[in-house]
Parts: C-alpha cells; sequence; structure tokens
C-alpha cells in the first residue's frame, strides 16, 4: 500500500490510500483536485545524512567519511507535493538534492542494524534544498538546511516490501533529467544509519531519515518545477519561486 495524508473537501485531516491520480479514505475517493495533499508523515525531526553516495563525494571534493555525517532539518522545512517553495531571498545558488526518506514507525532508541526493519514504517521522497551561499560560510548549516520549505516531501509512504533493493533515484527539473542513480550506492545503508541515529537520539513515529544525493546536484531557477522520482516509491513534485 502506498499511504497518503490529505485535507478532504469538507476540511478534514485524512490518512488514506493513494492511487495515483485519486485518493480514498474509507469509502470516499476523491480526485486529487478536490483535496489538498499533506506531508505524507509529521515529522517531529528531520535527520539528513551527508555525503552518502561516493559519486557526490566526488562531484563536491568531499572525502568519503568514515561514519555518516548527520545534520538536522526543523519541522518548518516540511512542504507537500504539489507545493511552491519560496527560495531565500538573495541566495545565488540554491540547490536541489534527490533523497530516499525513511518513515520510522514507532518511538524507538539504541536499535541494532539486524532489527532496523522492524521500525520502519515506510519510505517516502524527499528533497533536501540547500542555501549554498549560507552553508558554505557556517558549520552548523542552520540557514544553509533549515529555512521554510527545504524539505519537501512525499506524496505517500509506501510500504516497505515496495522498494526494491537497488531502486532507482531520478530528478528531473522541468522535464530535464539532473539527477539518475540507485540506492545500492548508497555508502552507509538504511540499518546502518537507523542503528547510527537511535544511538544518540529518540526516534519518534513520524520522523524521518533523509539518506543522501547521488551526484548532479544543482541550481533552482525561479518558476522551475521539479519532480524527484524513486522506484516503487512515487514522484514528489513541487515549483521553485524567487520572491
Amino acid at each position: 500500500m502506498r499511504r497518503v495524508r490529505f485535507r478532504d473537501p469538507a476540511g478534514m485531516v485524512r490518512s488514506g490510500e493513494w492511487h495515483g491520480d485519486a485518493v480514498s479514505f474509507a469509502d470516499d475517493t476523491y480526485d486529487l483536485d478536490e483535496v489538498t495533499l499533506l506531508s505524507p508523515s509529521d515529522p517531529s525531526k528531520i535527520i539528513c545524512i551527508g555525503i552518502n553516495y561516493a559519486d557526490h563525494a566526488e562531484e563536491t571534493g568531499i572525502d568519503v567519511p568514515d561514519r555518516p555525517m548527520l545534520f538536522l532539518k526543523t519541522p518548518n522545512t516540511v512542504a507537500a507535493h504539489g507545493d511552491t517553495i519560496t527560495l531565500p531571498e538573495g541566495k545565488e545558488q540554491v540547490d536541489w538534492e534527490a533523497e530516499l526518506g525513511i518513515v520510522i514507525g514507532e518511538q524507538c532508541r539504541n536499535v541494532d542494524a539486524a532489527d532496523a526493519e522492524s521500525v520502519i514504517d515506510g519510505y517516502t521522497v524527499v528533497c533536501d534544498i540547500s542555501n549554498r551561499d549560507d552553508q558554505q560560510e557556517e558549520q552548523n548549516w542552520v540557514r544553509g538546511k533549515a529555512f521554510d520549505g527545504a524539505a519537501p516531501m512525499g506524496p505517500v509512504v509506501a510500504d516497505p516490501e515496495h522498494l526494491p533493493d537497488d531502486a532507482d533515484v531520478q530528478l528531473r527539473v522541468n522535464g530535464e533529467t539532473k539527477q539518475s542513480s540507485d540506492i545500492s550506492q548508497l555508502i552507509f545503508s538504511v540499518p546502518e544509519l537507523i542503528e547510527e541515529i537511535s544511538s544518540y537520539m529518540t526516534l519518534e513515529p513520524g520522523d524521518v531519515i533523509s539518506t543522501g544525493t547521488p551526484s548532479g546536484v544543482g541550481g533552482l531557477e525561479d518558476g522551475d518545477e521539479v519532480e524527484v522520482e524513486i522506484e516503487g516509491v512515487e514522484t514528489l513534485r513541487f515549483t521553485a519561486r524567487r520572491d
């Protein structure tokens, strides 16, 4: 199943099933233009991984790390499928980064890699939008990574069985492919990431781990239409805007 959160025509927030061109809750089915899609989960935090594909390390000139590089995005960064993302004013380089998102299903701490699957609710699509102007000037990346709308995700949470071990990851801007890889190229696997992160912090239901991006990152411009597709999950779409 691919699950979706949406606001129905009466204004009620529902968790239902995704059908591609429609969503359903109980016995009711709605066309997408009848509802407002919401982020697929409501995370208390998004834990992101830097440099988790070797080709991205090469393009950035950064050595492959010996442990996962972690940083946080806060709840204000969450945006939904179909949203328009306003890029930070006055910043020259604001990049796209296509990523597989792990959605946590239960409160957990100190999870062994061998048990990681038991705490996964499913998978979603994330775009880690990055303000490089400020990221290059600071160590904690708050300005670079945690501005409003910096983590569009969705449209669904796909049950784990839908995700192939070598699922393709692609990002297109205005129909042109900019990133293309697959998750078999991850330096640190999903179980390894859950073990490492949960050794430091409690993960809550709905929290998202964004697993890193392959090579091909680039700058967003006003009016860009972005599609991030992960095989077995879905395609996330959003628009970039500069004020």
